[in-house]
């Protein structure tokens, strides 16, 4: 079973949008990014605040994550409804792949889950170093 760890809000300010999930909610800071993305947790939901992207990009939910035990699993699932599990460039901090919902809502997937910042060559060095 999966657990919906993770949402991700779209915003032309993510101080603003921070700040205010911080006084009104006391959700706390637990990672930011050059590129402006504040990523924050009431201790159980990560909220991934990011900055639109040009002049266009719409504000509002961008994607929303499930943290789950068996990747293979969820994958061989997702063929049934001809939806690949894409993998997320090293760089994303959170989710290791990514797929879409038969209307097109994008989620990420994630093992390791989203409470801790682990970038891909970290995975990879934790994967080298598990017994076989």
């Amino acid at each position: 079973m999966g657990t919906i760890r993770h949402l991700a809000i779209k915003t032309k300010s993510p101080e603003r949008l921070a700040t205010f999930y911080e006084e009104v909610f006391g959700l706390k800071r637990i990672h930011g990014e050059k590129g402006g993305a504040i990523y924050m947790s009431d201790g159980y939901l990560t909220l991934a605040i990011l900055k639109n992207r040009g002049d266009y990009t719409p504000s509002g939910i961008n994607h929303f994550g499930f943290q789950v035990d068996d990747i293979a699993e969820i994958e061989k699932r997702l063929q049934a409804f001809e939806e690949p599990l894409a993998e997320r460039p090293a760089s994303r901090a959170y989710a290791e792949y990514r797929a879409m919902d038969p209307d097109g809502n994008l989620f990420d997937v994630s093992a390791h889950g989203y409470d801790v910042a682990e970038y891909g060559h970290e995975r990879k060095k934790k994967m080298e170093k598990a017994p076989a």
